[in-house]
């Protein structure tokens, strides 16, 4: 069976008979996996990362995977701004850029007091513009072996809707890496997906955007599950629950944090975001594939305040 029910709540969220659909691959390496997709409602297609051949593909129900760029200097998670501008992190040139229409890229972080961060993972924009993402350690092959880190810290930063400044956010994470809003953004998820930690922290956010570090509570420990799998890719839908790649596939977790069930997925689930023009599709990247599978409450749409 590709679901694993837990609690019966998970049948207002999963049809009944459910299954997800391999779009594609062969994507992938020794060094990273298929990663952060995002939906382009106005084209109607999905992007996605193939972090260890450094190349960017695109989806579309009528041309299937096609490649979109080449050299992304190891780009891993992504999203769009409220211009519905490509926001990416990248591994090897250890910076957050954004991408505009014609291409011209402009880098919207890549130092923090004046040195290098080590390799942005994932990223979310706020509905008032201003971008959070987590900082990793720097890790080899996924950073150059000749590019030696900086910065002592692995964080969770947030860049002002002006990029006139970068804050960090927290830094009490061993692996910072998935991170999404709650509906109403104010709650920031972001888990640890350090082997020994596997769980995901819940911040309350104050008024100027940064969290309170009172707040900070578990939000999910996932220790006690050995299949194959990390906290990773992490999304919400529109009544709060929280979507997290994890052992055995993508978990999904009520506002409690109460784990509802499993998407099974072989190997391992990397990220996920949701797609269609109703929001209810959930296209997630494996080890080495793109998928999908339609479920029953739309997600928050990709950027926020799209059409729903």
């Amino acid at each position: 069976m590709p679901i694993e029910q837990i609690d019966p709540g998970l049948g207002a969220i999963v049809p009944a008979g459910a299954d997800w659909e391999q779009l594609g691959e062969g994507f992938g390496g020794p060094t990273g996996p298929a990663e952060g997709p995002v939906w382009i409602a106005e084209g109607g297609y999905l992007l996605f990362s193939d972090i260890h051949n450094s190349k960017r593909y695109r989806w579309s129900p009528e041309d299937g995977i096609t490649l979109d760029k080449d050299d992304t200097k190891n780009g891993n998670g992504q999203t769009l701004d409220r211009e519905g501008r490509l926001v990416v992190c990248h591994h090897f040139s250890r910076c957050v850029d954004r991408e505009e229409a014609d291409g011209t890229v402009t880098v919207v972080a890549d130092r923090y007091h004046g040195m290098k961060l080590n390799r942005p993972n994932d990223v979310v924009v706020k509905s008032d513009g201003s971008i959070y993402f987590t900082d990793p350690p720097p890790k080899v092959p996924f950073t150059p072996a000749d590019h030696p880190p900086e910065l002592d810290i692995a964080g969770v930063y947030r860049v002002a809707p002006e990029g006139d400044r970068i804050n960090l956010v927290t830094r009490d994470l061993v692996n910072p890496n998935g991170l999404c809003f709650s509906p109403d953004e104010s709650i920031l998820y972001v888990n640890d997906s350090n082997k020994h930690r596997k769980l995901i922290m819940a911040y309350d956010l104050e008024k100027d955007g940064m969290v309170d570090l009172g707040s900070a509570r578990l939000f999910c420990d996932m220790r006690g599950d050995d299949r194959p799998g990390v906290p990773d890719g992490m999304k919400c839908d529109i009544e709060g629950n929280v979507y997290c790649t994890g052992p055995g596939g993508i978990w999904i977790l009520d506002f409690t944090g109460r784990h509802l069930g499993t998407i099974l997925v072989e190997g391992r689930a990397s990220n996920m975001n949701w797609g269609d023009e109703d929001w209810r599709t959930l296209y997630f990247t494996g080890a080495r594939s793109l998928n999908r599978i339609r479920l029953t409450i739309p997600g928050i749409p990709v950027p926020r305040g799209a059409p729903s």
